[in-house]
């Protein structure tokens, strides 16, 4: 995932450079006692998706899929506070950019194409319509004539 010179690994073609992510710490919000009120734990993480040098299709894919993640300048901003390690918080948020990223660069699956019923199967619809009208009607009050 990571290699010696600092780029994270997405696929043969797609990496991630340190100079293309920017991390500051900040306090977490939530439970946590006088640890939170002292320690810059969370991480917020900023990717610079508009200069990384990504082909189109999988930056629009990823700035689609990031939606209020990302802002209109092409950038990715990740909060993680999972836990109470700096370390860990930053790990995560890593994880959870190279994921986001992976997703944008899987393949479209092909457009369905429309196809039409068989004759055979619109009769067999039919015959069961009008089988189950018959019922129906055999249901109802009888009139006298």
């Amino acid at each position: 995932m990571k290699s010696d010179t600092g780029e994270l690994f997405i696929s043969a073609k797609i990496r991630i450079r340190e100079s293309d992510i920017a991390e500051s710490f900040i306090r977490a919000s939530g439970p946590g006692g006088q640890n939170v009120n002292k320690v810059a734990t969370a991480v917020q993480l900023r990717f610079f998706a508009y200069r990384a040098g990504l082909p189109h299709d999988i930056f629009t894919r990823l700035i689609k899929l990031a939606g209020q993640k990302a802002t209109k300048d092409g950038e990715i901003l990740i909060e993680a506070s999972r836990f109470r390690l700096q370390e860990k918080n930053r790990q995560d948020a890593r994880e959870r950019l190279v994921s986001l990223v992976k997703k944008a660069a899987e393949p479209r699956p092909p457009k369905r194409r429309k196809t039409k019923p068989t004759k055979g199967s619109i009769e067999r619809r039919l015959k069961a319509k009008s089988i189950r009208s018959e019922v129906k009607k055999a249901r109802s009050k009888v009139t006298k004539d």
